[in-house]
């Protein structure tokens, strides 16, 4: 058990180290060409950016806490 743990902890502290550094393509590779219509060639953090509508921003306040439901004249009992 102890060896195991021995072996397992140094190969998760490699694990969560990572490097920080520009992205870049891959040798011999270029970045995609610039969309139609853009002025200049992406940047390969400006192709990572989400557009604005793969996560929209929310437009309504949501309830903080409950609150009475206002009356609903279309809130009929069912006929029969």
């Amino acid at each position: 058990m102890r060896a195991a743990l021995a072996l397992l902890l140094p190969l998760a502290l490699l694990a969560a180290c990572g490097q920080k550094r520009e992205l870049a393509p891959p040798p011999g590779k270029d970045l995609p060409p610039a969309p139609y219509g853009a002025g200049h060639q992406l940047t390969a953090e400006e192709l990572l950016e989400p557009e604005p509508t793969a996560a929209p921003e929310r437009s309504v306040e949501l309830r903080k806490r409950s609150e009475e439901r206002e009356d609903d004249p279309f809130d009929l009992p069912p006929e029969g």
